[in-house]
């Protein structure tokens, strides 16, 4: 291993040369502040990626007491703090330092989200944290004696101010550390509960912007459980926390515009992710299995059994193995829904200014107009109860413009100025009071849940001579060879690190599994059940810093909606 000083005299030598002898410094080097810096890979250019780098600091210097990651939550948590330290401090020491990228020191910067990342890990032996630096150049030339500083400057004191316990806040590592803890107990605590989510008084729900998503901080109202839905955990670090309860079944949100419908069910939406103090939302605690759906106009369906909502197309289209280019509204919610229970949701998540409304509801008007042999839709409020009935999956539904579900619900909430309200009993009145005389559409039963098999050689991510070109634009886009994946309507992504490690547990599982034959949720099963035994790092040939956690369900939502897909 090279030392410190011999990095220092390599950098001062091509000072002035062509930006590609850079090249040179790949590798090992022992530093006098008693850590090792790995260079991992060289950008080609200004311009290029950044420099991959990470540090090695062993724990005799950096001094975390092993309570701090005895258990995996609590190890997620610590890295993911480290992470968020490493990044700041970086950014103090980052600046312009000529063409391009040049000056760039950069760690990951986490969403409001703590999951597991690739970017710290940590042990009873070392620390090591991924970043990329932005070799410095002026034009195409090295700019050696402005890396030195970087490198041998800069970085020690990045290091030191963001990867020693003793420079760090010891209190705020023990609360990031316990909040999500507890969060984590919790969720352990839904399913034995019979409960869906559970809210926290006090939560803090509004974001500042649709691109913003820390909390809101004017005009806020903290939310307030109502009497009747009221429950209490009792958490091992945080003690009582009391809140609102989604219980299984059916739960209908109502109320007028503007008065939080929406606010709360994202906040349940987001709540399958722990999240940072200080979030508002480190308290909304929701099921893992629990997932979005929504409709999609012009998405791609390959081969999914859509019969329990939609049947006797016109032209006698199978709706048992539909596919289709440009998916209609109601189709499309119809696949996302299918494809959601086909790997295992226990709950969906809808909100009505997002469905296709011929799927949510047919009233009884429309149907002396349009006789069922003329309607091929099965709408979801004559699905909605056989969905919990046969299968036991549960239903979270924003509804402001229909009555009609008031019949299938169990629970009602209505949302006023931000606050809820139980308003079952009253919904259950009207409901008697005003008898719906639409008829049933959804037959006795739900329908069955039909597996695929997806056809290895349509999952290509190739592009030209390279055997796999992956671009993560954001959270909504993902290039995959030569296909773009639109992820616009997966609304439970929340970083681009989990699109990129997404992509590559999509090829690490046609690599390891695609001969087997298996069907789509064993094929899933399998992906994750090795990542959960051998880590993210399983799915990259190299050391990566920007991949992040995913739920089985995005997934398979990124696969589904590959244009190439096809199904055995």
């Amino acid at each position: 291993m090279k030392s410190q000083a011999q990095l220092s005299t390599l950098l001062f030598e091509l000072d002035s040369r062509g930006y590609k002898a850079y090249k040179q410094i790949k590798g090992e080097y022992e530093f006098e502040d008693d850590f090792t810096l790995i260079i991992d890979y060289v950008q080609g250019d200004p311009f290029a990626a950044p420099t991959q780098c990470s540090v090695i600091i062993p724990q005799a210097i950096a001094k975390f007491s092993e309570d701090l990651y005895s258990t995996l939550s609590r190890e997620i948590a610590l890295r993911d703090y480290l992470s968020r330290q490493f990044a700041q401090v970086a950014k103090e020491f980052s600046g312009f330092r000529g063409t391009g990228k040049s000056g760039l020191i950069q760690g990951i910067e986490p969403a409001q989200e703590v999951f597991e990342r690739t970017s710290v890990f940590i042990d009873d032996q070392d620390i090591e944290v991924r970043f990329w630096v932005g070799l410095p150049a002026k034009g195409r030339s090295i700019l050696g004696r402005q890396a030195e500083e970087m490198l041998c400057y800069d970085l020690p004191q990045i290091v030191k101010k963001s990867l020693l316990y003793e420079n760090l806040d010891g209190a705020a590592i023990k609360e990031h550390i316990e909040t999500v803890e507890d969060a984590e107990w919790i969720r352990s605590e839904l399913d034995k509960r019979g409960l869906v989510s559970f809210i926290a008084n006090g939560s803090i729900l509004p974001r500042r912007s649709g691109v913003d998503p820390r909390p809101l901080t004017d005009n806020v109202v903290p939310f307030e459980a109502p009497t009747d839905l009221e429950v209490s955990f009792d958490c091992p670090n945080h003690g009582l926390i009391k809140g609102m309860a989604i219980s299984k079944g059916i739960t209908l949100i109502v109320g007028g515009g503007y008065h939080g419908k929406s606010t709360l069910l994202k906040a349940v939406e987001l709540g399958v992710y722990n999240h940072v103090p200080g979030d508002g939302r480190e308290w909304v605690i929701t099921n893992a299995s629990a997932v979005k759906v929504r409709s999609e106009d012009g998405r791609s369906i390959a081969s999914v059994d859509i019969s329990p909502f939609i049947n006797h197309l016109p032209q006698g289209q199978s709706t048992q193995r539909f596919c289709s280019n440009n998916a209609s509204g109601s189709t499309s919610q119809a696949t996302n829904i299918i494809e959601a229970l086909e790997v295992g949701a226990t709950a969906l998540l809808l909100d009505e200014d997002t469905s296709a409304t011929n799927f949510m509801i047919r009233d009884r008007r429309m149907q002396q107009l349009i006789q069922k042999d003329k309607e091929p839709i099965t709408p979801f409020v004559d699905k909605v109860r056989q969905l919990y009935k046969d299968h036991g999956v549960s239903t979270v539904l924003v509804m402001g413009g229909s009555g009609d579900y008031f019949d299938v619900a169990s629970t009602v909430i209505a949302m006023e100025n931000f606050q809820p309200h139980d308003v079952t009993t009253e919904a259950q009145s009207i409901a008697a009071a005003h008898k719906n005389e639409r008829l049933l559409e959804g037959g006795d039963t739900f329908g069955e849940i039909t597996p695929r098999i997806p056809v290895s050689e349509s999952i290509d991510a190739s592009r030209g001579k390279r055997s796999v070109t992956i671009k993560v634009r954001d959270t909504h886009a993902l290039g995959f060879g030569t296909e773009d994946i639109g992820l616009g309507g997966v609304e439970q992504l929340v970083e681009t690190s989990q699109l990129r490690a997404i992509a590559l547990g999509i090829i690490y599982g046609k690599d390891k599994y695609g001969e087997a034959n298996l069907a789509l949720k064993d094929l899933v099963a399998k992906i994750m059940a090795d990542i959960e035994e051998e880590g993210l790092d399983i799915l990259s040939e190299y050391p990566q810093a920007d991949l992040a956690y995913f739920r089985q369900f995005e997934l398979v939502a990124a696969l589904n909606r590959l244009r190439t897909l096809q199904i055995q």
